[in-house]
This record gives structure tokens, C-alpha cells and sequence, in this order.
């Protein structure tokens, strides 16, 4: 593991970036690197010098995540609710809580519980795996910041993480996710993004336990060897409750299988260089050996079987304020967030042409949505313009462009300022309830949208941004684009938007789902935002709330 200090400038930074951080060449251990890290970060071996921007940053990550998470159990979603009912069954006076309640359960039952909350609405943080200014950390894979419980969880457990180590705690989870999200494109072999978080979950829960190296490392070697899911998640018109809940089961086995490496369970070793793990036999690397058959098995000049080093070299910040969550990305209400420059296009057309509400729905002839792949492909896909669940609504661009836009067209005004109608139009859960589904206006927007493919243009922008322009046609022949959108509000690179008061508009707006009034709303969120100072015995307090005194709701879902 080698340590060196980097100056690097992300594109369209504010300013650049300076940091210090640990290699981890392709030819090393790097599951034991991981878990080297984790440990070392965590112990102080770097000093204290992660900037307080990182800080601030996972600090709202985390607020938002809650926030989704408690309002998806509020409105009874099916996964979180089932999952958050078995976890109570599984008593453990040294294990760690749900959402609402101060029972004490097995801590990977906890863990799956509040990750599939947190990623019920499919709202929260998003990654694209996408650094350029590090060589080979362009891969752009995606993912989401769904792994908060694990250290939560880790702090109910061990009663000694305070508030602020809690927060370094997350920094390093996302970092080392963020990272492996950048060399390594899970979803090219149609492995779902999930497993990063999984490998991340089981190094950080393993540091803050006190695992050794060596545990560490036979937990990330049983997480990878043993519990791999397929996009097979998330195929199919109408989604299920695996989509939400993927990344809570797979954290649930890497931190099983923490557990189990503590009690001395020895899993796969060196799991990256393993050549019938995923790394290398769907991305073989140069070496030598024969199959069993005696037979090399090759891909063009690459050996599959035998010796060899990873496909990539990865490199972990310790220091400075360049770390992986400094360009994840917010999402300002409920939308898959490759929705989110169609969403920024269209405020903006709003914005810079209020005239465009005063027709109504048939005053709009037409709307073209120019996107970039994978966009165009999967939620501008024709076939999801019939959305029948909220978790297919919440992919099907038609749908949520429509209900933006009927929303505006419903109040008849549109706010002076983009930040001003982000919050007014921003939406709720309640945006894909099964009356909004079928809600009249919103499918009649929906029988107007048509997709174009930008072409090499937009694609070569993306991860880098999120290109995509919108024109809308009214009954009169106007025609108001948009434009070309790369950096919507909540996106990294975004300098525009006030994203503290946004995301006070939505804390609140998801909060006041949760609790009978304003002031619980943002007590409980104030909590949240300054859990850096929180005693190790109030931070296992963080998430408590009486789960019985919340407001009472239908199942949104019906």
C-alpha cells in the first residue's frame, strides 16, 4: 500500500482539489489494502486532515438518506415495512435498531432494514463513477449512498463511535465504493452496481468492529465468492421489491460474513486477483497457466486462468478534501436521476417562459426529450410510457417530466428562479401514489412525449455530465428549447443551485410525511445536520423516534 499526496482538479470545480491517499497497485492484495485502509483511517494513522467540506457534505448525504428512509416506512412501503418487521424478531441486547424504535436486533437484520428505507423512493445520493482527473478511474458505474446503517449500526454496536468518527466512517465507505465504481463497470456484465457498497460495507463494519486485516479480507472474499446479484433485479417492464431492497440484502451478507470472519470462518483470499472471481474473469489480465484442461483460455492477448494482477489499480483519498463523495450527486425530490437534465430543461423552460403554463395541457402540442445512452435506452425506453407501480413510474422519464410539467400547469404560475421552482415543483411520494399514477392530465403529457437519441454528441458527454435537452411545442407552432443541460441542480458539478435550502425544502417536505408538526420535523432533522458534535452514547440515539406516534397513512402503493 503506498501512500502519496495529489493535486487533481475535477472538471468544472470550484476550485482544485488536494489530496493525499493510499495506491493500491493491480499486482498487490487489494482486499487486504481495503481493509488496511479502512482500519488506518479510522484509527488516525492519516491524522486528522479530511477537510470540513467532506465533512459537510456526507453529513447532508446522510440527513437526505434518513429522511427518505423513515417517510418510505411513514407511508408503509412493502419492502422496508417487511423487512423492518423481521429484524424485530431477530432480538440481540447487543446488536443495533430500526428506524423508530430503541429494541436492540441482530445488527445485519438492522442494516437490511434501513437500507431498503433509505432506498425505497429511490431518491437519495447517486454515484456515476466517473473521475477522469485520476488515470483509469473513468469506468462510470453507478450507484447510490443507500450504506449509512452499516456504520450506524456499527456505532449502536460498539457503543465507542461519536458522532464524528461516524461521519469519517461513511467518508470511507464512500470513498472506497466511489472508487471501485470508477475502475470497474459492474453493470457491463450485467452485475448489479450493489456490490461495491457490499465490499465497502464489509471493510468499514469490519474496521470499526476491530476485524483484522485478515477478517476483513475473508469477509470481502465471501461478500464477492458467494453473493453476486444479477441485473436481473432490475429487468422487466414492471419492477418488484428486489430493486429497492438490493443493496440492503447485499450488505446484510457482507456484514454476515464480517460476523462470521470474527468468529474465524476464513473465506476467499486476495479476491481480486482470484481469476474465476467477477474481476478478472470478466476482465482477464496478462498472465500465464493453463486451464484444467491444459488448455490456455484466452481473450485476444489476455490469459484468464492462473496468476495475474487485478484489472486496475485503485487509489483511496486519506487526506485533504478530493474524496469520492465530493462528486456524488443529490437527487431534489423523487426521479431516477438520469431523469434529472430532462427535469433541469424543462424548469428552465418554465422559468425563462412562464407563458408556456397559461395554455394548460392542451395548449401543448408536443414534447421532445434529446437524451444520451443509457438514458434514452432504459427509462426513455417506449415500453415504460404505461407505468403500473411506483417503481416503474419512478424510471419511466414520460412519467415524471409529465408530472413535473402538470404540477406547473395545475397552479397556473411558475416561480421567478430555478432554486424557487426546483422546491415548489419538486416531487413527493405521494407524485407516484396509485392515484397519481393514473392521474388524467399526467398521462395525457405522457401520449405527447417523444425521445430522441442525441447521438456521439451526448453520448461522449456522459458520465462526465448528464446531457439532455427538451423542446416543447405549443398548439400556437412555438417551439421553446431548452437547450443542451450537463450539470442539473443536485449534480456535483453544479455551481448554480442553493442545494442547503433545497434540501431543507425536501427534509421538511419528507419530514412533514413523518411527524404530527414543523418543529418535530426539524428538531429530528437538526439531529441529523449536526451529528459531527454527538457524543459515541448520542450518536446510538441518532435514529430514535416513536415509531407509534407517527402520522398515520394508507399504504401509498395501495
Amino acid at each position: 500500500m503506498i501512500s502519496r499526496t495529489i493535486a487533481s482538479l475535477r472538471p468544472h470545480a470550484r476550485h482544485a482539489r488536494h489530496f493525499s491517499a493510499v495506491k493500491l497497485p493491480a499486482d498487490s492484495n487489494q482486499a487486504q489494502g481495503i481493509g488496511q485502509y479502512a482500519k488506518d483511517l479510522l484509527d488516525g494513522k492519516f491524522g486528522d486532515n479530511v477537510d470540513a467540506s467532506v465533512y459537510e457534505r456526507v453529513e447532508m448525504f446522510h440527513t437526505d438518506s434518513v429522511m427518505c428512509g423513515i417517510s418510505a416506512l411513514a407511508l408503509k412501503t412493502n419492502a422496508p415495512t417487511i423487512l423492518r418487521e423481521e429484524a424485530l424478531t431477530y432480538s440481540d441486547p447487543k446488536g443495533a435498531t430500526v428506524f423508530g424504535s430503541s429494541a436492540r436486533c441482530a445488527p445485519e437484520k438492522v442494516i437490511a432494514a434501513n437500507a431498503s428505507a433509505v432506498r425505497e423512493w429511490d431518491s437519495n445520493g447517486t454515484v456515476f463513477g466517473f473521475n477522469p482527473s485520476i488515470p483509469g478511474h473513468d469506468a462510470g458505474e453507478f450507484g447510490h449512498n443507500d450504506f449509512y446503517p452499516v456504520v450506524m449500526a456499527a456505532a449502536q454496536v460498539t457503543g465507542q463511535v461519536d458522532g464524528k468518527k461516524a461521519l469519517l466512517a461513511m467518508i470511507a465507505l464512500d470513498e472506497i465504493r466511489g472508487r471501485l465504481a470508477e475502475v470497474f463497470s459492474l453493470k457491463s456484465y450485467k452485475i448489479d452496481h450493489v456490490v461495491h457498497g457490499a465490499i465497502a460495507s464489509a471493510a468499514v463494519y469490519g474496521a470499526l468492529m476491530g476485524a483484522t486485516v485478515e477478517q476483513i479480507e475473508s469477509a470481502i472474499g465471501m461478500a464477492v465468492a458467494h453473493y453476486i446479484p444479477f441485473r436481473a433485479i432490475r429487468a422487466g417492464k414492471q419492477l418488484s421489491d428486489s430493486k429497492g431492497a438490493s443493496a440492503a440484502i447485499s450488505t446484510e451478507a457482507a456484514v454476515l460474513s464480517v460476523r462470521r470472519a470474527m468468529r474465524g470462518f476464513v473465506g476467499p483470499k486476495d479476491i481480486f486477483r482470484n481469476p474465476e472471481a467477477i474481476f478478472r474473469f470478466f476482465e482477464p489480465t496478462t498472465g500465464t497457466g493453463k486451464s484444467k484442461d491444459n488448455i490456455d483460455i484466452t481473450l485476444g492477448n489476455k490469459v484468464r486462468w492462473g496468476p495475474g494482477p487485478s484489472p486496475f489499480n485503485l487509489i483511496l483519498s486519506h487526506s485533504g478534501d478530493d474524496f469520492a463523495v465530493m462528486g456524488m450527486h443529490f437527487k431534489l425530490g423523487l426521479y431516477e436521476h438520469q431523469s434529472a437534465g430532462a427535469l433541469e430543461g424543462l424548469i428552465t423552460a418554465l422559468v425563462n417562459n412562464p407563458e408556456l403554463v397559461s395554455g394548460g395541457v392542451d395548449g401543448i402540442a408536443g414534447i421532445n426529450i434529446i437524451a444520451y445512452e443509457p438514458a434514452f435506452g432504459i427509462i426513455g425506453d417506449p415500453a415504460k410510457k404505461d407505468p403500473k407501480t411506483r417503481q416503474s413510474a419512478d424510471h419511466s422519464m414520460a412519467f415524471i417530466v409529465s408530472r413535473i410539467l402538470q404540477k406547473a400547469l395545475k397552479t397556473g404560475k411558475v416561480p421567478g428562479t430555478m432554486d424557487e421552482a426546483w422546491m415548489e415543483l419538486m416531487l413527493s411520494p405521494y407524485d407516484y401514489g396509485k392515484d397519481a399514477l393514473c392521474e388524467k392530465d399526467t398521462r395525457s403529457l405522457m401520449d405527447k412525449i417523444t425521445f430522441s437519441h442525441g447521438g456521439p454528441e451526448y453520448d461522449a458527454k456522459y458520465p462526465d455530465g448528464i446531457p439532455t435537452a427538451i423542446d416543447i411545442t405549443l398548439k400556437s407552432g412555438k417551439v421553446i428549447n431548452s437547450g443542451m443541460v450537463m450539470y442539473p441542480s443536485g449534480h456535483a458539478r453544479n455551481t448554480t443551485a442553493d442545494l442547503k435550502q433545497i434540501l431543507q425544502h425536501k427534509n421538511r417536505l419528507l419530514g412533514d410525511i413523518v411527524f404530527p408538526d414543523r418543529s418535530t420535523v426539524d428538531q429530528f432533522v437538526n439531529r441529523l445536520v449536526t451529528m459531527k458534535d454527538a457524543s459515541a452514547t448520542d450518536a446510538c440515539t441518532l435514529y430514535d423516534f416513536d415509531f407509534n406516534k407517527m402520522k398515520q397513512h394508507d399504504c401509498i402503493d395501495g
